[in-house]
């Protein structure tokens, strides 16, 4: 099938690397303009240009597709090559991009997102995260028909995978990505084949995954030790935990943590520290005892406790 794809970070290339594996004629791809990176600040290229490139598709960098809003040029010259590109459909993994509707109307099949999670829970821009920390036991990721609406289309295909104690949201991440990429490959198929079928979204159910912002960074131990092992969790590697420990320039950051089955000793407020050991930092929440188990200090690398404790003395 003739596909343009639109995607730029490591999740979309693995659904573009998928189609072109698959056979998928690929005449064109989108993806965010490159970005400075690194210590030195370097402009870099997203992941799907760079394999755009490697697999010699060309590639247009719009800052909007809007042929109305802030770059009107930039806009109009992606409407002409999209139009030469005549696709069947567009595949679109975390663009970046609101795409306006003669871009939705462009491809004879519409355009296909491939979203993480199980629609209509986790509409929205940090899904994977969110999942992790509400402490959902499952997730996914869901081949949507794309209509002008914030991730409310038609449900064209579904696969979920189990969230476990064990998953933090690069795990996650990566995991998912492999299945979207996997779920891309068979919804196409279906459609090639004239057996895909469209499922409206329920209305019970819905849920918006709220972008993440570093102000969120900073534990809060008036909650359940719980709710702050998953946050952890859900926050690595972007954009971290904080917290801070007697006698140490802070903020830390936390990597990972357990809730202990047991409650704080009488009398130690939320947040103050119960004892140091090679098994773990252990603090007090509102309900049970957090227990930091790998940590990082300011400009340093993340460590696990049981080294970090030999160079502090709270």
């Amino acid at each position: 099938m003739r596909i343009v794809f639109a995607g730029t970070p490591d999740f979309a290339r693995l659904a573009l690397d998928a189609l072109l594996a698959a056979g998928h004629d690929i005449p064109l791809v989108l993806t965010q303009p490159d970005r400075p990176s690194g210590r030195g600040l370097k402009l870099t290229a997203s992941p799907v240009k760079q394999a755009a490139q490697a697999a010699s598709i060309p590639v247009i960098q719009p800052r909007s597709l809007r042929l109305d809003g802030k770059y009107p040029d930039e806009a109009s010259e992606a409407q002409s090559a999209l139009q030469a590109a005549a696709p069947e459909l567009m595949v679109v993994a975390a663009y970046g991009l609101l795409l306006p509707q003669w871009v939705l109307d462009l491809p004879a099949h519409g355009c296909y997102n491939i979203h993480a999670s199980l629609l209509p829970r986790w509409r929205g821009a940090a899904p994977i995260q969110r999942a992790i920390e509400a402490g959902d036991s499952e997730t996914g990721v869901t081949i949507m028909q794309m209509d002008a609406g914030l991730d409310t289309g038609d449900m064209l295909l579904v696969r979920s995978i189990p969230i476990t104690a064990e998953h933090n949201a690069a795990r996650l991440h990566d995991e998912l990505a492999q299945l979207g990429a996997q779920a891309i490959i068979d919804a196409v198929e279906q459609l090639a084949r004239g057996e895909i079928t469209a499922t409206p979204q329920p209305a019970e159910g819905v849920t918006y995954a709220a972008k993440l912002n570093k102000s969120e960074s900073p534990l809060d131990f008036t909650q359940p030790a719980q709710a702050l092992a998953r946050r952890i969790r859900a926050f690595d590697p972007v954009p971290g935990s904080t917290f801070n420990l007697p006698g140490l320039p802070g903020p830390l950051k936390a990597w990972n943590a357990i809730a202990l089955p047991y409650p704080s000793p009488p009398g130690i407020p939320p947040g103050e520290l119960i004892q140091a050991t090679a098994q773990g930092i252990d603090l007090a929440t509102a309900d049970g005892i957090l227990r930091i188990l790998e940590l990082q200090k300011p400009g340093a690398k993340r460590q696990p406790t049981d080294i970090f404790i030999r160079g502090w003395n709270p």
